[in-house]
């Protein structure tokens, strides 16, 4: 029997080499050095703090700024040489407001991060399952009832019930999406997406029957829109701890997230209890998003323009990039709130309309750079 091929050849074609993942000439990144990065993320949030604190309807020196917080914390004692009053307006007016900004900025971007790592999409954002919809209901319904605050001023009853119309409102996605002990990712943003239409429909509803539905609609479309009016300290701690439990929560996440993006089944194999880590991170990413949309209203583009740009800067690999998008964020959102009071001053313009006019031509820009099709 002939054993050759029509051909004549008696030898198999040689198979190329197989390639490991990245290795391809045209698919290895150049990342920069994680502490590098860290390093200069710090430095400009400690900038973007004093310069958003330095601006405003009263002018403050960042020298005298910095005196002043040192001598807050009782470990320095400078000369006091400045009019009494710039103390009051740096500790009573714009810092809540800047320590609100930097807070929001790192809790969406951490939970952008989160949600982008587990359902392994770079589209994924902080308000994918509900989040928004529900803090807008429960905001919604703090703007018709006739009193605004719980237990005093310490506690606004927009705050309190945004965040718990945004907990309430995940808690329900993700009943609807757990079947016999199973939570399918499809399934849940599905629900997600329904319950979105749900909230917004009731929204329009109550503000529809109620008695002082012009000013109702007229405050929540200023909550909506986004910003940090914080009054006091108050709401900007309880939302503060929040967010910081939740961060370091994450971290340690990171591990799990690395071996989530091998896929499930992987992920399974390697030892990792897929179900009980998909709702640890949920509880935490929207945990984290619920207190911060709390004290800020709707802010687009900060939880999925951060995470993107620190990935392509660092690399996958979550034990770095979750306190570079924390770090990250709070720069961002410090910087966007600060230009939003002073580009068309006296005049305000809302956080949320300027991140989203920032954000949306740079995410776009940034996925036509690299001209081909984005790979996780």
């Amino acid at each position: 029997m002939k054993l050759a091929s029509e051909h004549g050849h008696d030898q198999a074609a040689p198979t190329p080499p197989i390639k490991a993942a990245g290795q391809g000439s045209g698919e290895r990144r150049r990342t920069l050095p994680a502490p590098l990065v860290i390093i200069l993320l710090c430095a400009l949030l400690g900038t973007a703090l004093l310069l958003a604190v330095s601006f405003g309807s009263t002018a403050i020196p960042i020298g005298q700024i910095a005196q002043i917080l040192l001598n807050g914390t009782g470990l320095f004692h400078f000369a006091r040489q400045w009019d009494p009053t710039s103390e009051t307006i740096i500790w009573q007016v714009r810092l809540p407001v800047v320590i609100a900004a930097a807070l929001v900025g790192a809790a969406l971007a951490v939970s952008g991060t989160l949600f982008q790592g587990l359902l392994r999409n770079p589209l994924a954002d902080p308000f994918l399952i509900g989040t928004s919809s529900g803090a807008a209901l429960g905001a919604a319904i703090a703007f018709v009832l006739p009193f605004d605050t719980l237990y005093g001023s310490f506690f606004p009853l927009t705050t309190t019930l945004a965040f718990l119309g945004a907990v309430v409102t995940v808690l329900l996605v993700y009943r609807i999406a757990r079947v016999e002990g199973q939570t399918s990712m499809v399934t849940l943003l599905l629900a997600g997406v329904v319950m979105n239409s749900v909230m917004v429909a009731a929204q329009t509803i109550l503000l529809t029957v109620s008695p002082h539905s012009l000013f109702g609609t007229q405050a929540l479309f200023n909550w909506l829109s986004g910003g940090t009016a914080v009054s006091n300290w108050g709401p900007v701690l309880i939302a503060g701890v929040l967010v910081l439990v939740g961060i370091i929560f994450s971290l340690g996440m990171a591990r799990v997230l690395d071996t989530l993006a091998l896929g499930e089944e992987s992920a399974a194999h390697l030892g990792v209890h897929v179900e009980r880590a998909r709702l640890i991170i949920i509880i935490v990413a929207s945990l984290i998003t619920a207190a911060a949309v709390s004290i800020s209203g709707l802010i687009g583009f900060v939880g999925l323009v951060t995470p993107h740009i620190l990935r392509l800067l660092l690399g996958p690999r979550h034990r770095t990039l979750l306190p570079a998008a924390a770090l990250g964020g709070a720069v961002f959102l410090t910087l966007a709130d600060l230009l939003a009071r002073v580009v068309i001053a006296p005049a305000v313009m809302p956080v949320g309309v300027f991140t989203t006019l920032v954000g949306a031509p740079f995410f776009l820009f940034l996925l036509r750079r690299s001209k081909r099709d984005y790979k996780w």
